[in-house]
């Protein structure tokens, strides 16, 4: 038996779909890893938001014990009875003047910690996007594949058809604004 011949019997047909069939699934392949690609992306970005986020909500409990610390000082001041009078009350009234910064400095935190927050949901709902139009694409490549083992066009087509879907899903990901 010739080695070039079929193996253990089986003989080769040389189907017209196999070439379109094959370069159709390279090209879900790599839209596949293009979508796999985004999403990872846009996952990391969306932990190091919520790194960022978690970061400044930190720095605002820390200005908060801050303000408390200093709010407590003053309040003593107030109560407490000085032989200086009139230093307890500069004293008192630079108390004062930390609080009303430690205030504005939680209030300028809080909003940056939240702007964190809002990016970082922005990018989470891009990467569920990128997530689900690979899932489709990579549904749509395996729906293809079928045509290699069975012959038929409708596996071609509604492969395609369903790698289409896969794309513009993945494709919506950047559609996505604040």
């Amino acid at each position: 038996m010739n080695e070039f011949e079929g193996h253990a019997g089986h003989e080769h047909s040389e189907s017209p779909l196999v070439i379109p069939v094959s370069i159709t699934i390279a090209i879900l392949a790599v839209l596949v890893a293009i979508a796999t690609l985004l999403g990872h992306r846009a996952h990391t970005e969306e932990l190091l938001l919520q790194s960022k986020a978690s970061d400044q909500w930190a720095y605002y409990q820390a200005k908060n014990i801050r303000l408390r610390e200093v709010q407590s000082f003053a309040d003593l001041l107030g109560v407490v009875a000085t032989q200086d009078k009139e230093k307890a009350a500069q004293i008192r009234e630079s108390y004062q003047k930390e609080i009303e910064r430690y205030a504005s400095d939680k209030d300028d935190i809080s909003k940056e910690a939240k702007a964190f927050e809002a990016e970082r949901d922005l990018y989470k709902r891009r990467a569920d996007h990128f997530d689900a139009g690979e899932g489709i694409l990579e549904f749509g490549l395996i729906i293809c594949s079928l045509t290699l083992l069975t012959n038929r066009k409708f596996f071609w087509f509604t492969g395609v058809l369903i790698g289409l879907v896969g794309v513009i899903v993945a494709l919506s990901g950047f559609l996505i604004r604040v």
